[in-house]
């Protein structure tokens, strides 16, 4: 596996990993309705490319096929973490996630961490800061404040 930084060419790949992920990993702690709303299969694929480029965002790859990409801002925001659901448990998140961090100069990390995620991000040392209820297209998704020190 290594790990690259993000193309505009990954866009279209990044968009189809995000919805193939949200639809099968996360399904198992989040009802259809609520997938279906945060992950709809329509993606404004010029703005999901200049957000991703704003941030550092690294790709992890192997064999020239995605396994799953994360991007953080500079203030230690870390906005997307996905792991195409055939490569889940292989380390593939870890070498993101030390990667993106190892980078920062960011005081402190934080991230809004999926009810799916939750546990990952603990493993990590980030503790939850507040639980909130997000809306995506009038239906509500939990999910958790977390934070940890740089």
């Amino acid at each position: 596996m290594i790990l690259r930084s993000y193309e505009h060419r990954d866009g279209p790949a990044l968009a189809r990993l995000f919805y193939d992920t949200v639809h099968t990993v996360n399904r198992r702690d989040y009802t259809q309705a609520q997938v279906d709303a945060w992950a709809t299969g329509e993606v404004d694929l010029a703005a999901w490319d200049a957000s991703l480029a704003a941030h550092r965002t690294l790709v992890a790859e192997e064999d020239g096929v995605i396994l799953g990409f994360a991007d953080m801002a500079g203030d230690g925001y870390l906005d997307r973490l996905y792991v195409h659901r055939d490569h889940q448990g292989r380390g593939v998140a870890t070498a993101l996630c030390d990667a993106l961090e190892g980078a920062s100069g960011a005081p402190r990390f934080t991230t809004h961490a999926s009810l799916t995620a939750r546990p990952f991000f603990e493993g990590r040392g980030y503790r939850v800061v507040r639980t909130q209820q997000v809306e995506r297209r009038g239906v509500r998704l939990p999910n958790f404040v977390m934070e940890k020190a740089n």
